[in-house]
């Protein structure tokens, strides 16, 4: 039985070694990917952007990059001025005053790595001018509060959830003390 025991403590300890070494020795696949943008894929915007940035996780080539923006009817609404700032690629905008769905296509190329190619929406929504409506002063409602039942029905619901605790944790004891 010892033996036996020996032998199964040294398969786990083998099973662990090989799991640890597992994750020591394996190295992290480098691969570009999104981060984040701005303005948010699928974000609806009340303000037309001054730029677009996209941030990856590696950081990219200053040379053949590429974002494109596109207005609802499909027309470019980027200025072509392309900045890598770090791990961030921003594109300048042209006002955009037309509401709907922008597209924005991108192509990332980072050194040693495959381009990062994808793209992503947003909604861009021309703000509405709002006539002040005429300010009528109503008389303030009076709340209603909680009556005496509300008061005694919830106090009783305690009570009786207390009283409930005590005897399953007398039970509990019984039952821990009989073994």
């Amino acid at each position: 039985m010892e033996e036996r025991l020996g032998l199964t403590v040294k398969r786990i300890a083998a099973l662990i070694g090989v799991i640890g070494l597992t994750f020591f020795i394996a190295s992290p696949a480098l691969a570009n990917s999104l981060v984040a943008t701005s303005p948010i894929a699928g974000a609806t915007l009340k303000v037309a952007p001054s730029a677009v940035t996209i941030s990856v996780e590696i950081t990219p080539m200053d040379m053949g990059n590429e974002i494109t923006v596109t207005d609802p009817a499909g027309r470019r609404v980027d200025d072509g001025t392309l900045t890598v700032v770090g791990n961030d690629i921003i594109i300048g905008m042209k006002p955009i005053t037309d509401s709907g769905v922008y597209k924005v296509s991108y192509n990332i190329i980072s050194e040693m790595d495959v381009p990062l190619e994808g793209s992503f929406i947003f909604n861009f929504s021309t703000p509405t001018i709002s006539v002040p409506q005429e300010v009528v002063p109503s008389t303030p409602t009076k709340v209603e509060g909680s009556d005496f039942a509300t008061n005694l029905f919830v106090i009783g619901l305690l009570v009786t959830s207390l009283i409930v605790l005590i005897a399953l944790a007398l039970y509990a004891r019984k039952i821990f003390n009989e073994r």
